[in-house]
C-alpha cells in the first residue's frame, strides 16, 4: 500500500509534496494510518487534533494518544478543545453538524495562523460509498452521486481510493496502534447503520462491489463534467451581466427542456433551492421576487435579473448649503457659476433662491412626483419609471436630489421644471454628476 501510496501523491497530488500541510488526526485507525503513510514517504506536515468533550476520559485519551504520535513522528502538535453539546444546543444543531461546523472553523483559522494553505483529512473508499447511499437515500442530483471529492478548495483527501480494508491490513502489517472510538458502533446514527448493515450486505453480494462501484462513480463524474461544460457554454450565451446585474431573457429559459432540471443547474450556484418557486418567476407578474441567502431573482418583465443581496445602508443623506462636494452615496460637485454651461444628463443647473435647505438625497416612496422638464404637469415618480423602462433593480439604486418633499432631479436623467434658471435667476447653481 506504501508504494501505490507514494505514487498516488506524486500523480494526484503534488501540492503535498512541495509544501507543508495540516493533517487532521482523531486518534483512529484511518488518521494514523495517514499520518504513518505521510511520514514514511517523507512529508511535510503538522497534526492538528479536536477534542470535542463527548466521550468523557475517553476523548482526553484520544487527545494524549495523538500528542504522542506528533512526538513519535516529530511532528508539530495542535489541539482545541470544545463544548460540542453546548454549542449545538445553542445553534440547534445535531452534535455532528456541531462537531463539523467547529473542527472546520478551527482549521481554517489555524491554517492562516501557520500559514499553511492546505488541510488533509483521512476520507477513504468507504467513506465514500456511504456518502453516496446517503445522498440517495434522500434524493440527489448528479453531484450528490459523485461522492467525495479528492479536493475541495484548500481541502486534499489522498487516502479515498484505499478502502478500510486495506487501511486495517496495513495497520495490522506494520503494528500500527490506534485508538477505537465506540460510538462508530452504535447504529442510531445514519451513517453507522449504513456501514454496519448496508455496506457488508452489498460487500456479500458481490466481493468486488466497492471497486465496481468507484469505477460507477468514475463514470458519473465523467457525465458531470460533461453537464458542467455544457450549463457553463449556455451560461455565457444566456447570462448578460450588466454591472452588478445578471440579464436573463425569459424565453431563453422557458425554450430549455427539461425546464426544471435546466432551472436546477443554472442557479443552484446561487443559492436556490426552491425549485418550483423559480419556475413559477418566470410566469409571475412584473416585481415579483425569489430569494437565496446570497441572490435575489427578479421578474422584470420579459426578463430575470439576478443581483446578490447587499446589506441595506442610509437611505436619505443630507447636503448643507455650504457644500461643495460629496461622495456618498454618489459623487456631486456642487458650485455658483454665472451661466448655463455644457449640458448633459449629468449636470443640473437650478435655480438657487427656489432651494430650500438642507437638500436630501433619497431613494423613491411611494407617492413621490415631480415637474419633468420640458413637460406641462407633474408627473408620478413611478409613472416615470415605468415609462422609461426603469427595471425593479435600478430603480432601487436610482437616487433622487430633493428640496424637502419635493423632488428637484432624478439624478442623472431628469430635472424638475419648478426649480429650472429664468432670465431673472440671479444665482445659477450648477450641479455635476461624476
Amino acid at each position: 500500500m506504501l508504494e501505490e501510496f507514494k505514487k498516488h501523491i506524486h500523480d494526484q497530488f503534488p501540492e503535498l509534496i512541495q509544501h507543508k500541510f495540516l493533517l487532521a488526526c482523531s486518534g483512529g485507525l484511518d488518521s494514523v494510518v495517514l499520518a504513518q503513510l505521510c511520514s514514511q514517504c517523507k512529508l511535510e506536515f503538522s497534526l492538528a487534533h479536536c477534542n470535542f468533550k463527548l466521550r468523557a476520559a475517553e476523548s482526553n485519551k484520544d487527545e494524549q494518544f495523538v500528542r504522542e504520535l506528533a512526538k513519535k513522528l516529530n511532528k508539530s502538535f495542535f489541539v482545541k478543545e470544545f463544548a460540542t453539546s453546548k454549542y449545538a444546543r445553542n445553534q440547534k444543531v445535531s452534535v455532528q453538524m456541531a462537531a463539523r461546523n467547529l473542527r472546520y472553523e478551527w482549521f481554517n483559522q489555524l491554517m492562516e495562523e501557520q500559514h499553511i494553505k492546505t488541510l488533509v483529512t483521512a476520507h477513504h473508499a468507504d467513506d465514500n460509498l456511504e456518502t453516496f447511499i446517503i445522498n440517495l437515500s434522500r434524493g440527489t442530483g448528479i453531484k450528490g452521486l459523485t461522492g467525495i471529492p479528492s479536493r475541495t478548495n484548500n481541502i486534499m483527501r489522498p487516502l479515498l481510493p484505499f478502502s478500510r480494508k486495506r487501511i486495517l491490513e496495513f495497520a495490522q502489517n506494520e503494528k500500527i496502534a490506534w485508538r477505537e472510538d465506540q460510538s462508530n458502533a452504535e447504529i442510531k446514527y445514519l451513517r453507522n447503520k449504513i456501514r454496519h448493515e448496508i455496506v457488508p450486505v452489498l460487500k456479500e453480494l458481490h466481493p468486488t462491489f466497492l471497486d465496481n462501484f468507484a469505477v460507477t462513480q468514475e463514470y458519473l463524474k465523467q457525465i458531470a463534467t460533461i453537464s458542467d461544460s455544457h450549463i457553463r457554454q449556455l451560461k455565457e450565451e444566456l447570462f448578460k451581466v450588466d454591472g452588478e446585474v445578471i440579464r436573463i431573457k425569459i424565453e431563453s429559459i422557458q425554450a430549455l427542456a427539461p425546464l426544471e432540471a435546466y432551472i436546477h443547474a443554472l442557479f443552484s450556484e446561487y443559492g436556490f433551492t426552491e425549485w418550483e418557486d423559480l419556475q413559477n418567476l418566470l410566469t409571475a407578474m412584473s416585481g415579483k421576487a425569489v430569494h437565496s441567502r446570497t441572490h435575489r431573482l427578479v421578474k422584470d418583465r420579459d426578463l430575470l435579473l439576478l443581483s446578490r443581496i447587499t446589506n441595506k445602508v442610509e437611505t436619505q443623506y443630507n447636503i448643507s448649503e455650504s457644500c461643495a462636494q460629496i461622495e456618498n452615496p454618489i459623487s456631486l460637485s456642487i458650485r455658483y457659476v454665472d451661466l448655463i454651461e455644457e449640458t448633459g444628463p449629468n449636470v443640473l443647473y437650478v435655480d438657487k433662491e427656489t432651494l430650500k435647505y438642507p437638500l436630501t438625497l433619497r431613494k423613491w416612496q411611494k407617492g413621490d412626483y415631480f415637474y419633468p422638464l420640458g413637460m406641462k404637469g407633474r408627473k408620478k415618480i413611478s409613472k416615470y419609471y415605468k415609462d422609461e423602462k426603469v427595471d425593479v433593480l435600478a430603480k432601487e439604486k436610482q437616487w433622487l436630489l430633493c428640496a424637502g418633499d419635493d423632488v428637484i432631479w432624478v439624478v442623472g436623467k431628469r430635472a424638475d421644471d419648478r426649480f429650472k434658471v429664468t432670465n431673472s435667476t440671479k444665482n445659477i447653481l450648477k450641479i455635476i454628476l461624476n
